[in-house]
């Protein structure tokens, strides 16, 4: 057991299965479940978290049948002839000593494909299929086909099952009037709309025999109008624990809920509270879950008794070793998940393979591997950004010398800046983790050090490269230097302190940063957490309907306008999974957005635009410039000249847009490759 964490890392009891810990690796589909070659990957990818010291894993979702499947062509475990192939991946965890479960997922009228079913022909607002409507028979059939997913599960070695009874799949749809519409002994009362989650479990328990785990994950908070209350969630608790489940993780919302559950601006620990609220409901153990990402923060939910086990998915993408770095006294060189869902929940919901954007190993186990290099090379790192810090970690764990240059006095380069938006306090987090790998690493680094290209092509460097980021692009516009026009950098430094009337030229991902930076003051820290709530409209009493209340707008602290110069719709370009709350964000913020614009000039008087045809004079205190950036390169012509293999990653190489994921990805591969 740890000393610093002893209810993190006391042993739990699962009936004949005792866990060695009470860290939970979460269900995540990565789209390996589907692509070439998946269950190998697969299960390179699972058994390296089992070996990171996860107690218990879930895999992504598997429908029970072919109606529930996510998407036309997405996973489904219904025939005896896919065993083999899964127990690849129960293999290989078993072998690294963890254990799995088998998620089975019906996704009911949130299925992406024609032939998707529901409780009634309620259509989702995030699916262009309306459902049809099961029948009584074709429920049974869906009942008995969880059951015996289930057992194919266990004929696979999985060590259990999760049933998926939240975040708006079929099991939700049937408990929640909101798509529940039946007249039949399926819906009306509590007791026939929970009929179905109860069956579900009781069958499951069953065809498995009482030594097989089955992990309930019912919506603990629905977010949703016409969802749950407080008395039909434990209600529904109480009952699945009747039916045989062996213990209780909670899912926070609905898919179609206009709440943020998971992303970077949702508060450590933000819904911890609700799941106390179960755990005092039943007599099983219960697991917290969202926004989860430190052990010592995981250790104070257990302490204070909100869960008895706490479920950790993205933060495993992130750091496969989470919990054995927790366990052996190395938490700094945890590289946090800070929950901005770059490379994982857009990346598939582009239908391509999840990864993430701090550790870009992750789904991709067996293509980058960071083996020890066959010959030895002194790099040459300048730059101590996310890509030059990417690298030289990597290369220094194959076994290569390195020396990092940063002109600054610290490391984190855009991070720096990142960091000071509200919400993206978390970015610091993977500075923490770069600076504890280099000195854990032995790699020199030298803060406060331009180097020089001299320098570098006359001390025994072999290469160089140069992560030198970018600087930010002065648009050609009269009085560009006027005193009113001031940089990003310059504001989000602290290096200008804007006034309360605000221009922001450029609405792309830094401008909707610097909107939120200039007009909101709330944080992603756990004092938070109640203004959180009330700005969004989270009923901490769980008493409404949905646990949803009419939200509290907090007043700007500036008065803000976002200008573009394209026509159309602000914030295209934001992520697929978080534009929609940056988006709601800036109009709580009563932000003015305009289009179309033309930049004319700055003067005394403020910033002169057309927006379309018409002429307007917006009487501000400053405009702050967001108009791109180019990249930094001065060193690469004379390095090359002097015979210097040179290599350009990150902003260096491209600057069209910031983008930290691309050139985290570029330092690993590249350090690969040496």
């Amino acid at each position: 057991m740890s000393q610093a964490y002893p209810h993190l890392f006391a042993p739990l009891s699962l009936g004949s299965v005792t866990l060695p810990n009470r860290v939970l690796m979460g269900s995540m589909h990565t789209n390996l479940e589907e692509a070439p070659n998946g269950f190998a990957r697969m299960a390179a990818f699972f058994a390296a978290r089992a070996k990171g010291g996860a107690a218990l894993i879930v895999t992504g979702g598997y429908s029970p049948n072919r109606d529930g499947r996510l998407f036309e062509v997405a996973s489904v475990l219904d025939q005896q002839s896919q065993v083999a192939e899964h127990r690849q991946v129960t293999d290989a965890v078993h072998a690294e000593g963890g254990r799995i479960l088998l998620q089975v997922l019906h996704a009911g009228r949130y299925a992406a494909h024609k032939a998707c079913v529901a409780p009634s022909p309620v259509r989702a607002p995030i699916n262009r299929h309306t459902p049809r409507e099961l029948s009584d028979a074709e429920i049974e059939r869906t009942l008995d086909d969880y059951a015996t997913c289930a057992r194919l599960a266990q004929d696979a070695g999985y060590d259990g099952v999760e049933v998926m009874g939240s975040e708006g799949y079929l099991i939700n749809q049937f408990l929640a009037r909101r798509v529940n519409k039946r007249e039949d002994r399926w819906g009306g009362p509590l007791e026939n709309r929970l009929r179905f989650a109860r069956e579900a479990v009781a069958r499951t328990r069953k065809a498995c025999g009482p030594d097989f785990i089955i992990m309930y994950r019912m919506s603990v908070l629905d977010l949703v109008e016409d969802g749950a209350t407080r008395e039909e969630t434990l209600a529904v608790a109480r009952a699945v624990e009747a039916a045989g489940a062996s213990i209780i993780n909670s899912g926070i919302g609905w898919h179609e809920a206009r709440v943020p559950t998971i992303a970077h601006m949702v508060p450590r620990s933000a819904f911890t509270w609700a799941t106390a609220q179960v755990r005092q409901a039943v007599n099983i153990p219960v697991i917290a879950s969202n926004r989860i990402n430190d052990p010592a923060q995981a250790e104070a939910i257990l302490a204070r008794g909100d869960a008895d086990m706490v479920s950790l998915a993205r933060p495993f993408l992130a750091d496969p070793a989470f919990a054995a770095k927790a366990r052996d006294g190395r938490a700094q060189e945890i590289n946090t998940c800070i929950g901005c869902n770059q490379a994982c929940l857009d990346q598939i919901f582009a239908g391509q393979v999840s990864s993430c954007m701090v550790n870009p190993q992750a789904c991709h186990e067996t293509e980058i591997v960071l083996t020890p290099a066959a010959q030895t090379w002194h790099f040459a790192v300048v730059g101590g950004g996310p890509a030059g810090l990417s690298f030289a970690v990597a290369a220094a764990e194959r076994g290569h010398r390195v020396t990092l240059f940063e002109a600054a006095p610290e490391l984190g380069g855009q991070f720096n800046m990142a960091k000071v938006i509200p919400g993206k306090e978390d970015y610091a987090e993977t500075i923490r983790y770069f600076r504890a790998r280099l000195s854990r690493l032995g790699v020199e680094v030298k803060l406060g050090h331009r180097a020089s290209a001299r320098e570098l092509a006359g001390n025994g460097f072999d290469q160089v490269v140069l992560a030198t980021g970018v600087t930010p692009r002065r648009p050609d516009i009269a009085g560009i230097d006027h005193p009113k026009a001031v940089s990003y950098v310059d504001v989000l430094t602290g290096k200008v302190k804007v006034g309360p009337r605000v221009a922001v030229m450029g609405a792309g991902g830094i401008g909707y940063d610097v909107a939120e930076f200039l007009t909101s003051d709330l944080g992603s820290t756990e004092a938070h957490i109640d203004a959180f709530l009330a700005e969004w409209g989270v009923d901490k009493s769980m008493a409404a309907v949905g646990a949803l209340k009419p939200a509290h707008d907090a007043p700007p602290l500036r008065q803000v306008w976002l200008l573009q110069r394209k026509p159309g719709k602000h914030g295209a370009t934001l992520g697929l999974s978080t534009g929609w709350i940056h988006r709601l964000q800036i109009q709580k913020k009563n932000v003015q957005l305009l289009a179309n614009v033309t930049y004319q000039r700055i003067d005394d008087a403020g910033l002169h635009v057309r927006v379309g045809n018409e002429a307007r004079t917006l009487e501000v205190d400053h405009v702050v410039i967001c108009a791109g950036q180019e990249p930094l390169r001065d060193l690469e012509a004379d390095l090359k000249a002097a015979g210097m293999p040179v290599h350009l990653i990150g902003g260096a190489e491209l600057a069209a847009e910031l983008d930290a994921k691309r050139a985290i990805n570029q330092g690993v591969r590249l350090a690969a490759a040496a």
